[in-house]
C-alpha cells in the first residue's frame, strides 16, 4: 500500500514545525525541504515511524546552488543541499529529503548511525563538495588523492581545474 505523501508532509510540518521548510512534487516524486540542523531527528522519524517506514537509504548526494537562475534560488535558502533519497520497502514508495547547508560552516550531522549505506555517500559529498559530516566514523577523501586541494564539484571550482592535471603523478607500467 502506497504512502499518502501529502499527509506525511503535513505530519512532518506539525511535528517538526519550522524545521520543515516545505515540500513539492514533480513527476510523482515528493521532495521535503528541511533545515540541516534537523536532519538526524527528521530522518530517524521517517525511518522508524510505521506510517512512513523509509527503511532504506538509496543514495546521498549534494547540490551547489551558487549559480542557479534567480527564479530557482528561492527554493534554496543556503548554498548547499545534502539530498537523501529514501525508499520504503513496506509501502513501495520513495521520498527525497533536501537538507540545506550553509557555506560557512559547511557542516551537517552524519546519518551513518541510521543507515550504514550513508558512509560512502557522505564521504563522496565531502570529497566533491567539501561538506563536513560531523560524527562520521571515517571522513576522508574517497575519489580524489589525499593531498588534493579543493572540491571539484563546487560551482566556483575552475572549469578547467587549477592545473592539477599537469601535476598529477604519472603512472608507468612495471617491466616484467
Amino acid at each position: 500500500m502506497s504512502i499518502d505523501l501529502a499527509a506525511l508532509t503535513k505530519t512532518l510540518k506539525e511535528r517538526f514545525g519550522d524545521e520543515v521548510l516545505g515540500h513539492s512534487a514533480f513527476r510523482g516524486q515528493t521532495v521535503v525541504r528541511i533545515k540541516h540542523t534537523a536532519n538526524v531527528k527528521i530522518l530517524t522519524f521517517l525511518r522508524d515511524d510505521p506510517s512512513a517506514a523509509f527503511d532504506m537509504l538509496t543514495d546521498i548526494t549534494c547540490l551547489d546552488s551558487l549559480r542557479l537562475p534567480d527564479d530557482m534560488q528561492k527554493e534554496y535558502p543556503e548554498r548547499f543541499a545534502v539530498v537523501y533519497q529514501l525508499t520504503s520497502l513496506a509501502h513501495n514508495d520513495r521520498l527525497r529529503v533536501k537538507a540545506f547547508v550553509p557555506e560557512d560552516p559547511c557542516e551537517i550531522e552524519t546519518v551513518s548511525e541510521l543507515w550504514a549505506a550513508a558512509n560512502w555517500g557522505e564521504r563522496e559529498a565531502f570529497d566533491m563538495f567539501g561538506v563536513i559530516f560531523r560524527g562520521h566514523p571515517d571522513l576522508k577523501r574517497i575519489l580524489m588523492p589525499d593531498n588534493y586541494e579543493g572540491h571539484p564539484l563546487r560551482k566556483d571550482y575552475p572549469l578547467k581545474g587549477r592545473g592539477e592535471r599537469d601535476n598529477f603523478p604519472k603512472y608507468t607500467e612495471l617491466a616484467n
